[in-house]
């Protein structure tokens, strides 16, 4: 299986428009336009009854309390974990394409609710939800896609990893508001092939 993009340069940076954040010109961030990139996959092997989709990047920083200090930079050798971006499951098998802000085209504050996306199946938390915890502003559950956001004082690159898994069967068993964990878990043993595409992003200013 294959996977490509309008919207994206396999291990080129993400335009800011995908993105959740981009610098403001004064060295912190504004906010973006948040919308999905397109994707499309081919080859997709038989048997196939449904798809899934994750972004995650692996290259967050496991501490969110040193993201965005101005007195000091992250280094690239600080300890890292995955964020994820976006959590879609159980698209019908005759998806194979999703239109560049189809499934986010906005920043919404609190987070887009989990349930059916506009190309079927539903879709899960990421990771917003919990990097969000306790704000009065923007805390919520965040479900679907909400992009890029990496914060300015890292000096590492981020590696954001789109992955289509191909299925063998219709419908995953998952919780209403599931999260990639339970997504993985549901995905183990039902996995035909998988395709990804990196895409690379930062908010140094």
């Amino acid at each position: 299986m294959q996977l490509t993009s309008q919207s994206l340069t396999p291990n080129a940076a993400i335009p800011t428009t995908f993105a959740f954040g981009k610098p403001d010109g004064n060295g912190q961030i504004g906010l973006s336009d948040n919308n999905n990139p397109h994707l499309k996959w081919v080859d997709v092997p038989e048997g196939t009854q449904s798809f899934a989709i994750v972004c995650v990047d692996p290259d967050a920083p496991t501490d969110k309390s040193q993201a965005n200090r101005q007195d000091k930079a992250i280094d690239v050798d600080f300890p890292r974990g995955s964020f994820y971006h976006w959590t879609v499951a159980n698209l019908p098998a005759s998806v194979t394409e999703i239109a560049a802000g189809a499934h986010s085209n906005s920043i919404t504050p609190g987070g887009k609710s989990p349930g059916e996306t506009p190309s079927g199946g539903v879709q899960g938390q990421n990771s917003y939800t919990q990097w969000f915890d306790g704000d009065a502003d923007m805390g919520g559950t965040y479900c679907g896609y909400d992009g890029p956001c990496p914060p300015f004082n890292d000096e590492r690159i981020h590696g954001y990893h789109f992955i289509v898994y191909a299925v063998d069967v219709p419908t995953l068993e998952l919780p209403e508001s599931f999260t990639a964990g339970d997504l993985h878990g549901a995905l183990a043993g039902h996995v035909l092939a998988q395709a990804t595409l990196i895409g690379t992003y930062s908010t140094r200013g």
